[in-house]
């Protein structure tokens, strides 16, 4: 079964994907991390030289590429705005919502230069695509999860939730 992380920006993804990939014995993936790979560029470099929408297809590409596979998948924080990418995670396995405040993903985003989104947008602008893009990740997730607690804590709840899909 494939797991898919998703959230806004800051809100644990990897860091709670790279425990939850060891407690259920699984690879661990970021989507963002392959991306780069693939793309032999940073993101700040593909959304400078390419563009946004560029990124988001790639990025689409690269989630449907893990479907079926036994992993935690941490997903950029728009990768389920794409509908055909948002189906895919979900017909493949759980997509799991980290529902982190906004004030706490700020605190880890701000002002770093290799989130492009972060990095040229205001704390409004950013609350503004948070609450917009909360609905989008409720509307797609199998399960939202209270990611406030430590990363160990949320983790040990993705297990939980995983063990018993199986």
């Amino acid at each position: 079964m494939t797991v898919f992380l998703c959230g806004f920006m800051g809100c644990g993804k990897t860091t709670v994907g790279k425990i939850a990939a060891k407690k259920l014995g699984c690879t661990f993936c970021d989507t963002d991390d392959m991306i780069v790979d693939d793309q032999k560029m940073s993101i700040p470099d593909i959304f400078a030289q390419k563009g946004e929408p560029y990124f988001r297809k790639v990025e689409a590409d690269i989630v449907k590429s893990v479907c079926g596979k036994p992993a935690v998948v941490a997903c950029g924080g728009g990768a389920m705005l794409n509908p055909d990418t948002a189906a895919a995670a979900s017909k493949s396995g759980a997509v799991i919502f980290l529902d982190v405040d906004f004030e706490t993903c700020y605190e880890r985003i701000c002002g770093d230069s290799n989130r492009p989104i972060a990095a040229f947008s205001s704390k409004e602008e950013l609350l503004g695509r948070f609450n917009a893009r909360r609905g989008v990740y409720l509307a797609h997730s199998t399960l939202q999860i209270d990611a406030s607690g430590s990363p160990m804590e949320t983790a040990e709840k993705i297990a939980e939730y995983v063990k018993k899909m199986r």
